[in-house]
């Protein structure tokens, strides 16, 4: 008598060869066995006809760092299939943390992954200081998927060198070794690695760069030793600097000194130009040096809207002063007005160029309306400028009617990178190669302007199935990769394949159904926090650990998940 048979599906089972019928059966939380189980008997039966069976996402790259203290759902990733959620990436995060220094780490993760502090503030009880006291607070709560976390250098750093830390200052050689041993400890009580980040695009709520961003050459070194020999442990790296030799040789130090493998997520605009950076991973290989570049499915896409935190009209004086204190439907009623919209489409922004470094008028080039069915991989001549071209009028005037309808829930996609040519040929370029890991959903994270938490359901629909303007991607390869190669990353030996032994984390998809929705607007975070949110439809049944969490989307109530430690803590 089996727990739980999963029937009449085609099991694509992770290790990246073509889906094949079978059945499915689970006793407990692991599989028992895959086959033809049509005439056992079990608890439960699941009709998988019509469906592909795949292993549950394993997801690598989020920041529900603050929100996994108090929410056991830990949706959107919940709703798109992910099972197990690795977050502490950029190295940002909540632990270690010295009492009255919280509101300092709540403004950093506020400014840098854009999650209100509000929500933070009011939704985190803080009952711990050191890391392993937050992986125990973690671990007491049951939850829908399982969690996983890493070591946050800016906590680290601020712990140790209190108001200096997120200044150019070097740590004196005690602090740097206390650091070093806040990391060695924070792995051996189960993080699965450190993160830290190098770029000037992450700033703290005041514009300040995070603590790392110009920590010297040796605090990276030592930081990273902390990992040398332990059987488990992911350096992760964001960094502007990744083409530069002095950046690229101590990364490979860290590799080649701890025998770890390193994660990096390239900030240059070089990086999305041919293939620089799979080279230097390939070269990296070559020295017996694991470098995974991390790279999502396609452009961060910023959302410009009434329902975000961005649009074009949002530096415009009259939209400053008389639109923007109002409620959504208050602010379509006055903008309809013709005058109004003439008062707005007369002004000039008081900012004098878009956040994105090129004027507003040029940004209108690669801003995208959505629809109720996202296509993000649009020709030029949907985008805004393409379509005042076409209709002979000007691009802010298109710009302005199309905000305003719809009731306000219109939603523009712009791609962030990558999309000078108006396709994806740099993506479909690099996501199939062997040595690049998926990530970069950022769930949980940039509540205002972004919405890529459904990312792997993004990456079946649209390189598997719908893609029209180049080649397609194999489903098998894509499964594969969402699941087996991120879980093996990150040394979580027991997921990512449906085979016998392993967890019993699946997803059954109706892949023809399959269908990311338009993203819209929640107030459902503590202190009534917004946050942009992106449902899916034709996941008929998700299981963690062998119990069914999600049926069509809506939870069962069901509360299976823990937090995964890594080494010898496991």
């Amino acid at each position: 008598m089996y727990d739980v048979v999963i029937s009449g599906g085609t099991v694509f089972d992770g290790s990246g060869t073509p889906g094949k019928q079978a059945d499915i059966a689970i006793t407990g939380k692991k599989i028992a066995g895959i086959g033809d189980f049509s005439s056992a008997e079990s608890h439960q039966r699941i009709d998988a006809s019509g469906c592909i069976v795949t292993p549950g996402w394993v997801d690598v790259h989020t920041h529900y760092d603050g929100q996994a203290t108090w929410d056991p759902i830990l949706a959107p990733s919940s709703w798109h299939g992910v099972t197990t959620a690795v977050m502490g990436n950029c190295g940002v995060g909540f632990a270690p943390v010295r009492p009255g220094k919280e509101q300092f780490l709540i403004e950093l993760m506020e400014g840098v992954e854009d999650i209100p502090g509000s929500a933070l503030a009011e939704g985190m009880n803080w009952n711990w200081e050191t890391f392993s006291e937050y992986l125990d607070t973690l671990e007491s709560m049951p939850r829908a998927i399982d969690i996983a976390t890493q070591v946050p250098h800016a906590a680290v750093r601020n712990y140790v060198m209190g108001d200096r830390c997120n200044t150019d200052a070097q740590p004196t050689a005690v602090e740097l070794q206390e650091m070093a041993t806040i990391v060695r400890e924070g792995m051996e009580a189960g993080a699965l690695g450190f993160s830290t980040s190098r770029t000037l695009l992450h700033k703290d709520k005041h514009g300040v760069e995070m603590p790392g961003t110009f920590a010297p050459t040796e605090e990276m070194r030592a930081l990273g030793g902390a990992l040398k020999g332990l059987d488990h442990g992911v350096f992760e790296l964001v960094s502007d600097h990744l083409g530069e030799e002095s950046e690229w040789e101590w990364v490979c130090e860290v590799g080649k000194e701890t025998g770890r493998p390193i994660t990096v997520v390239w900030t240059s605009a070089e990086a999305f130009k041919g293939d620089q950076f799979i080279a230097l991973a390939e070269d990296a290989e070559k020295k017996g040096i694991k470098v995974m570049p991390q790279i999502a499915g396609r452009p961060t896409g910023i959302l410009h809207g009434l329902q975000s935190s961005f649009h074009i009209f949002v530096g415009h004086p009259t939209y400053i002063e008389s639109i923007a204190p109002l409620a959504l439907d208050e602010q379509i009623a006055k903008l309809a007005t013709p005058a109004v919209k003439a008062q707005i489409l007369a002004e000039t922004s008081l900012l004098e160029t878009s956040p994105f470094g090129v004027s507003w008028r040029s940004l209108l080039q690669y801003v995208f309306p959505l629809g109720e069915k996202p296509d993000y991989e649009p020709p030029q001549e949907q985008s805004i400028a393409g379509i005042a071209k076409t209709e002979g009028r000007d691009p802010f005037d298109v710009m302005y009617d199309l905000l305003i309808a719809d009731g306000g829930k219109e939603l523009f996609y712009q791609p962030l990178n990558a999309y000078e040519n108006y396709d994806f040929s740099f993506f479909e370029s690099v996501l199939s190669h062997p040595g690049v890991m998926f990530g970069l959903s950022d769930g949980g994270a940039h509540c205002g302007v972004i919405a890529d938490a459904g990312m792997p359901s993004f990456i079946l629909t649209h390189w598997c199935r719908d893609r029209a303007r180049g080649p397609q991607l194999p489903l098998e390869l894509m499964i594969k990769k969402l699941s087996h190669d991120t879980a093996t990353a990150y040394g979580m030996p027991d997921r990512g394949l449906l085979a016998e032994g392993y967890m019993a984390d699946v997803n059954v998809i109706d892949f023809e159904k399959m269908q990311l929705r338009r993203p819209t607007a929640e107030y459902d975070l503590p202190a009534g926090g917004r946050r942009l949110l992106q449902r899916v439809d034709g996941y008929r049944y998700t299981l963690k650990s062998g119990v069914t969490t999600f049926i069509d989307g809506e939870h069962t109530g069901a509360l299976p998940g823990t937090l995964v430690r890594g080494g010898k803590a496991a």
